[in-house]
Parts: structure tokens; C-alpha cells; sequence
């Protein structure tokens, strides 16, 4: 049998049809071009999205028929507006652009589109935009992410006090593991907002969100603490953010609506 990419962009017009199936998987990274302070590159969470969906599709895409389009690098990245380099799209118009891409996809025959989700600010939005392509498109719509964010319920180290959510150990660890070429560990520094974790409600992950840009907590625009991180750890997080991405595309596969 003549080999098949599972990279959907790969294949010719005449291939799709017989590609792909009601109960195939559409897999759309979402990564971000956007300050990550002054020890990561700008396309941090776009490497991290695609490095992550790329190794999980490879490995459970043949048995569960996933097939992956190719990263979206502009998102919704606002909260770093203020730094030159960062590259954003609004709301209303990631909206847009997530509504298109469902529509395109409603064209061929597949049915199950999941976003791999790389940047936390785009959370909210993609969460929306299930509903919205539900809706309009009769797509069964997945939000996915590499790791759950910290100010979204997810793991931050306990030097970071909860608040590790942006360049912090565990994203400089990862970027040490696949791209170390691109880390300047020399200028990474400890940036934590001590007195919002003393906060019961009112801080990242707590019962009360709040409005918020990179820079109310500093010129450097990261928020958590780099300098613990190394690439063993970050193999770690790798590793097993793939292994969870493929446990959570197996259960995706056999996700029916009605239920």
C-alpha cells in the first residue's frame, strides 16, 4: 500500500475523499507569535503546539484515522500588545478566522474537529468558537492543550506559587528540550506575583478572573519562574503531553452525539 501522509495539507485533491471518513479526526494547532520575556523566542507556544499534535498524531494517527492541518501561528495575544514583535489577532477576528476553518472542514467528509491549543490567552475564544461551529457547521468541536494552564486549574511549579503561567519552569523546560538553540538562560530571572498568590479568590486560577496584560507585572512580560527549568524536565513534559494528547484523541474517537 502506497505510503499516506497523515499531514491533511500533504495529500493531492483526488486522495481526500477516500482519505478521510465521517470518523475521521481533524487536528488544528494553535500556537501564538508573542513575547515570552527576555529567555524565550516569540514562537514559543507555536513550537510547543506543533512539536506536541505532530508527535501524537504520529503516533496514534494510523489507528484512530487523525489527520493534522497545519498550525495556525496568529492568535489571540493581545495581553502583549505593548511589545513590539508580538503578532495578534482580535477576538472578533480569531473568531472569524476559527469559524472559516470550520466551514472548510465541514466540506470534506470528516465530522470531529480538535483544536491543540498552545497559547492560554486563546482559551476562552476556541471554547466559544466550539459552540459557534457546532451550531452553524454540525461539527463535533474539541478544545485541547498541550498542558492545562495554570490559570486555568493546570500544574505550576511550587516555586512559582500557582502563578507560573507564562515562561515559567515548565515552558522554558520544554523549550530547552526542543529548541535550546533558541533559549538565553543567562538573562532568565525569577518574575512571580508574590502578593496576588496570598489571594483566596482573586488571583490566576481562583474563583475570580480578572483582566489582565503581561506587563502590570513587570517590564519583562513573563510570569513565573525560568530559572529552575532544564531540558530533562522538559523531555518529561513532552513526553507526556503527547501521551495524554493520544489517550485524549482515543477517547475523542469514540465520542458520538446523540449521546
Amino acid at each position: 500500500m502506497a505510503y499516506v501522509s497523515r499531514r491533511l495539507a500533504e495529500l493531492r485533491a483526488p486522495q481526500l475523499n477516500d482519505a478521510l471518513n465521517e470518523n475521521s479526526i481533524i487536528v488544528q494547532p494553535l500556537g501564538a507569535i508573542e513575547q515570552h520575556g527576555p529567555h524565550l523566542p516569540f514562537n514559543t507556544d507555536l513550537l510547543i503546539a506543533e512539536r506536541v499534535s505532530g508527535a501524537a498524531v504520529e503516533a496514534v494517527g494510523e489507528e484512530l484515522d487523525v489527520w493534522l492541518l497545519p498550525p495556525l501561528a496568529y492568535t489571540k495575544s493581545n495581553e502583549h500588545a505593548w511589545s513590539s514583535g508580538t503578532i495578534w489577532l482580535s477576538a472578533t477576528t480569531l473568531l472569524s478566522v476559527l469559524d472559516d476553518i470550520g466551514r472548510c472542514i465541514a466540506m470534506t467528509p470528516a465530522r470531529k474537529l480538535v483544536f491543540l491549543n498552545g497559547h492560554g490567552g486563546n482559551s476562552a475564544i476556541v471554547a466559544a468558537a466550539n459552540r459557534e461551529l457546532r451550531l452553524a457547521h454540525g461539527l463535533m468541536t474539541f478544545l485541547a492543550h498541550p498542558s492545562v494552564p495554570p490559570d486555568q486549574g493546570g500544574h505550576s511549579a511550587a516555586g512559582e506559587l500557582g502563578m507560573g503561567i507564562h515562561g515559567g519552569t515548565d515552558e522554558t523546560s520544554l523549550m530547552l528540550h526542543l529548541a535550546p538553540e533558541l533559549v538565553d538562560m543567562s538573562v532568565a530571572t525569577r518574575n512571580v506575583p508574590d502578593q496576588l498568590a496570598k489571594n483566596e479568590h482573586v488571583k490566576f486560577g481562583g474563583s475570580v478572573a480578572f483582566g489582565w496584560l503581561s506587563n502590570d507585572f513587570g517590564p519583562d512580560g513573563h510570569i513565573g519562574d525560568p530559572t529552575p527549568a532544564s531540558a530533562e524536565l522538559g523531555e518529561r513534559l513532552f513526553n507526556g503531553a503527547v501521551e495524554t494528547f493520544g489517550d485524549a484523541l482515543g477517547e475523542i474517537s469514540a465520542f458520538q452525539f446523540p449521546m
